[in-house]
């Protein structure tokens, strides 16, 4: 699966931050701060971590300071990826107060989702020790923030999977429908985008994925099964391609599947139900 550039990355964190701005500053701006703060004043402030968490968003937080006021300076005090304690500063802040105020909410906005989701990554990641498995996120994710949100994935310690439609084949239901079977399907992505592509297809029972086996693809997604489905089809698939699981998966039974021999396990759960971690921003001068 292919990883976005770094220019795609900063293009999408630009866009996205520029309207979590405007719609928290509207066209008037912090009209609290300019009625009680003096034009002129400065200070500094830190950004606080409130509960254990895995660090993400680091690079909003700076774009945030940077587009609304080019003159604050962000001073990260950790780096994405990091687990921190309660109570940790993670960075700090210094410039016009009302500037400080201005970028606080939108900060901590990015931050704390971006953070719940490296953090609840890294807890299904701790589920699959000793095992071979790897989690991976899906494309279940907030319209517009998917770039940043998958980001926050591989800080957790996740594999962001593909990004979209456009980088990656994944064969599913409706495609075999239109074509009329798995090798009809396979024979239109061949012919279409040549025969280095990597090719998944979901599947829903043992038999198709005997289909699948015989068809010459390079992964199957093994959709909405048991562990024990998955296990034997695992053992039907004998290392001929890579198996996926998906569908269903939580904290709860990720190990389960994890110990079917499946390589990957993919779940929304990541991006889509991942709570908020707890931050706070308080001024120091």
């Amino acid at each position: 699966m292919t990883e976005p550039g770094e220019g795609k990355y900063i293009k999408a964190l630009e866009e996205i931050v520029s309207l979590a701005i405007s719609e928290d500053l509207g066209d008037r701006g912090d009209i609290t701060s300019e009625a009680v703060i003096p034009a002129g004043a400065r200070g500094a402030a830190v950004i606080i971590a409130r509960e254990p968490c895995t660090i993400s968003g680091m690079a909003a937080g700076a774009e945030c300071c940077r587009q609304v006021d080019p003159h604050m300076v962000w001073l990260p005090l950790v780096d994405d990826s990091q687990i921190v304690p309660a109570g940790a500063q993670i960075a700090r802040l210094e410039g016009a107060m009302r500037s400080i105020l201005a970028a606080e909410r939108t900060i901590i906005n990015f931050i704390s989702h971006l953070s719940g989701i490296a953090t609840l990554t890294g807890r299904f990641n701790a589920e699959l020790e000793g095992h071979a498995a790897r989690i991976a996120a899906t494309r279940k994710t907030s319209p517009g923030m998917r770039l940043l949100e998958k980001q926050a994935v591989a800080d957790g310690g996740g594999e962001t999977h593909r990004q979209g439609l456009y980088d990656a084949i994944l064969i599913k239901d409706n495609h075999i429908a239109a074509a009329g079977s798995v090798s009809a399907t396979i024979e239109r992505v061949r012919r279409a985008l040549g025969d280095d592509i990597a090719i998944e297809v979901e599947v829903d029972t043992r038999q198709q994925l005997e289909e699948v086996l015989e068809s010459g693809a390079d992964r199957a997604l093994l959709d909405n099964m048991s562990p024990d489905q998955v296990r034997d089809c695992v053992k039907l698939a004998a290392g001929r391609l890579i198996i996926e699981v998906s569908g269903g998966i939580t904290l709860a039974n990720v190990r389960d599947y994890a110990e079917t021999g499946a390589e990957i396990i993919s779940t929304g759960a990541l991006t889509m139900s991942a709570p908020a971690m707890d931050f706070s921003l308080e001024i120091t001068q």
